[in-house]
């Protein structure tokens, strides 16, 4: 099941970068954390905000983000 029913955007948080269900926690932050090998129990650990779900869906939304059309010239 999806999760990306978590991410929200908003115009008056974070300038509108995707965030987690509403808090100023951007996807992008919990990615960066990721990419630096802290856990996910890390995370949860520090962030007590978020849940499991949240970690699932920033990671869904980007892969989301990557999978795009790429056009070629003609």
């Amino acid at each position: 099941m999806s999760e990306l029913h978590r991410i929200t955007i908003d115009p008056a948080v974070c300038g509108g970068r995707p965030c987690l269900r509403g808090t100023r926690m951007r996807v992008k932050d919990v990615l960066d954390l990721l990419a630096a090998d802290v856990s996910r129990e890390e995370i949860l650990a520090d962030y007590p905000y978020l849940e499991p779900g949240d970690i699932i869906a920033a990671l869904e939304y980007a892969a989301r983000q990557s999978d795009h059309v790429v056009l070629k010239a003609a």
